[in-house]
This record gives structure tokens, sequence and C-alpha cells, in this order.
């Protein structure tokens, strides 16, 4: 019995023991939290013994090395690393900045358009009965000139009939009148029949002169006209190269002036209708090249150039209209269109790099950089950040806003894959 006395209290010492030194360690935990408390706790334990006291510095000293090695390994894996076979598998290629010609453009877009003048409409310039009409459809393209049909009206037979006659009165006269002329010189003529003969040829000169152009509008030509070559029908012909848009003629109808037989549209006068926003309208100028685009035509890249810049401000759409004549090779008429177009305003020589060097990481922009020459198993690939510009030949301006150290390439290809990897090493490193 009084063994087992003994016993439970030794267990008990032992279990008080252990609440005391459970709350020593408590005190040592705080010695993080200020020099305060590590003076005194200091004290106390050098009161224990100096084992204690050289535990706890044992222990310290131990998790302040294991964060600085912690520290070392991440800083390593902050650059990409990718040995020679990586390099040479994916074809990375390394290269200089490059000095180019990049210009500044404007965005914008339009329609092709058509100027009043590019429109003609064809109708008869007399009345009468249509005949001998071409097989014409919409869309056919027809030359300036080309017989579109006939029209017949016996009226053109009394005004070829009128200039033959008034032709042959005027030549009578003529005659008359230089034989008067003769007797008044001989002083055996009379002035007065003279001066009446010099009315009537007058006169008939101005009735034949008008006769022959009414024979002209119609398209007769009364240089050539005699009693044989009269007829009873005009030709119509094309004012103008173009495309037919609208086509109302058949054998058999009834013309008149007033009356649209056939619309024409000219494809050489199409040209570019482009509405400019406001903030960009003071880099505008006559002559600036124009490169454009159709989407309904594919990816094909027309050029042309500012021709006309618009006076007036749209204030519903905040834009002005700008008119630009097309160049090299044109797309097929399409009137109407829609485009998308760059006016390029200048033509500066800048700090440039291939367009698939830049990798972008949100709003970031950088490329990636390594030693020229490096005889290591890896390679250490380094960012840069910069503020990408205008792109123009399958080269982009960049602005570099950190120090490149010497000795450094640029990936010109292949940037997108260090950049993968570099995603894949963060993932891995979370993990």
């Amino acid at each position: 019995m009084k063994n087992n006395i003994k016993y439970i209290i030794a267990i008990c010492a032992f279990a008080l023991s252990s609440i005391f030194i459970s709350c020593g360690d408590n005190h040592t935990e705080d010695d993080g939290h200020g020099h305060e408390k590590t003076s005194e706790e200091h004290s106390e334990d050098d009161g224990h013994g100096h084992e204690k006291t050289s535990e706890k510095h044992t222990e310290d000293d131990g998790h302040g090395h294991e964060s600085e090695s912690e520290e070392e390994h991440h800083n390593e894996e902050e650059g990409v690393h990718l040995t020679k076979e990586q390099i040479e598998t994916i074809g990375l290629e390394f290269g200089e900045f490059s000095s180019i010609k990049v210009n500044d453009y404007i965005k914008t877009t339009g329609t092709l358009g058509l100027p009043p003048n590019a429109y003609a409409s064809v109708s008869a310039k007399s009345a009468g009965i249509i005949n001998g009409t071409k097989k014409f459809v919409e869309g056919n393209y027809i030359k300036k000139g080309e017989l579109i049909a006939y029209v017949e009206n016996p009226d053109f037979i009394v005004k070829q009939q009128e200039y033959l006659e008034s032709k042959a009165q005027l030549k009578l006269k003529q005659l008359d009148l230089a034989r008067q002329q003769s007797l008044v010189d001989a002083n055996a003529g009379v002035s007065k029949n003279l001066q009446n003969t010099e009315a009537e040829v007058a006169i008939l000169e101005a009735k034949s002169v008008g006769l022959s152009k009414q024979l002209s509008y119609l398209g007769i030509s009364s240089t050539n006209l005699t009693p044989n070559t009269i007829s009873q029908r005009i030709a119509i012909l094309a004012p103008m190269n173009g495309y037919i848009s609208n086509i109302n003629i058949h054998n058999g109808m009834y013309a008149q002036p007033t009356v649209s037989l056939m619309e024409i549209i000219s494809s050489e006068h199409l040209h570019l209708e482009l509405d400019v926003f406001e903030k960009d309208i003071k880099g505008l100028k006559i002559g600036q090249k124009i490169s454009y685009t159709i989407p309904a035509l594919g990816n094909t890249v027309y050029n042309g150039e500012i021709s006309v810049i618009g006076k007036e401000f749209d204030n519903k759409t905040k834009t002005v209209r700008v008119h630009g004549h097309l160049e090299g090779d044109k797309p097929l008429f399409l009137k109407d269109l829609f485009i998308n177009a760059k006016i390029w305003l200048t033509d500066n020589t800048t700090t440039a790099v291939p367009e698939k060097a830049i990798i972008k990481d949100g709003e970031n922009s950088f490329i990636y950089v390594a030693k020229k020459e490096n005889e290591a198993e890896e390679t250490e690939f380094t960012t840069i950040r910069v503020i990408p510009g205008a792109t123009n030949n399958g080269f982009t301006a960049i602005k570099i806003l950190e120090e490149i150290p010497d000795g450094m390439q640029i990936i010109t290809k292949g940037a997108y894959y260090v950049f993968a990897q570099s995603k894949a090493g963060e993932l891995e490193h979370d993990h």
C-alpha cells in the first residue's frame, strides 16, 4: 500500500514538472515578438543553467539558416533555365535589336464609295421606238461608245432633209452673193441687192449650223451626210466605261428622253470614304498613305492615298469624313463594302524587335534576353519590360523600361515557349 502511494506521488510530481517546463517553452516562443522579453527570459534561463540556453540558441540558429537556404533556392528559380538540347529542339533563335522605320498610324473604318460623277443614266436623246437591243444584263462591264440599242423615229429623216436643203440653199446664195459683189465692184450692180443677198446668206448659214448641231446631238454626223445616207434611226451609246447596275430596255418599247433605259457605274471613280475621330484629326495631311482591308473579301491588303479631308464635323459620330484615292491593285467593284483602314502618319527610325519576340502577360509586355555566348549546360533567360508601339512589316517598335546587361541577346523566335516554361515552373514551385 505504501509503495502504491509513493508511485502516485511520483507521477503527480512528474506531471507538475511537465507543466512548468511547458510554461517555460511558451515564454521562449514569445521571444521572437520583442527584445524586452528576450532579455528577461535569457536571465531566467541563465538561472536554470547554461545547458538550456545553449539549446535554445541552437534551435534559433537552425531556423535562421533554413530560411536563408529557402530564399537562395527561390532566387535561383526566378529565371527560366533551358538546356542546350531544349534550345535546339524547340528552335530558339537569338538576335539583336533593330533600327528600322516603323510608321505611326491611325486606325479607322469606312466604306468604298463613289462620287456623283461616277454614275451615268442612259436614255434616248429623242423619242422613238427601241430596236436592235444588244444583250446586256446587270453586272456586265460596258465600254464608252459601245452600242446599246437603236431608237427609230421618222422625225430623224426630216431633220436630215432640212439640213441637206439648207446646205444646198446656202451654196446657191453664196454664188449669188459673189455675183452681186462683182456687179457692185464694176459699178453695174445695186448695193441694196448685194445687202439683201448678204442677209440671206447669213440666215442660211445660221440655219445650216443649227441643224448640224441638232444632228450631232442625236449622234448623226453632218459632215458626210448625203441623200443616200439618210437614216430613220440613231444609236444609243454607252457614255462611259463601267458596270451596268440597272437595265430597263427592250425591243419595241417607246423611249422618251426623260426615261432611264440603263444605269452605269464607273469603277474608275471608286474611292475610300473614311470616318476619322476628333482626337486624330490633327495628324491628317493630304497625300498620306492608306492601307486597308475588306473583311468580306478576305485579308488582302490594298493601298490608297488621302485626296480630300472634309471640312464638316459630324457631332453625332464625332468624326470627319476623309476621302482617299485607290492605288495599285484595286478590289473588285463592290460599292458600300465595309473596310478597316490605317492612315500612316509618320516615318520614323526607331528601336524595334520582331513582333513574335514580345510577350504580353495581362497589362505587361516584355522580351526575353540571354547571354550571347554561353558554354554552360543550361542557359538562363531574363525578362526585360517594354512598351510596344506601332507594328510594320513584322517588326514592332518598343520602349525599353529596364537596363539590359552587357553581352545579352534577345529571343527573336520561340519566346512564347520560354514563357510557357516559366509558367510551368511557377505552378510546380507553388505546389
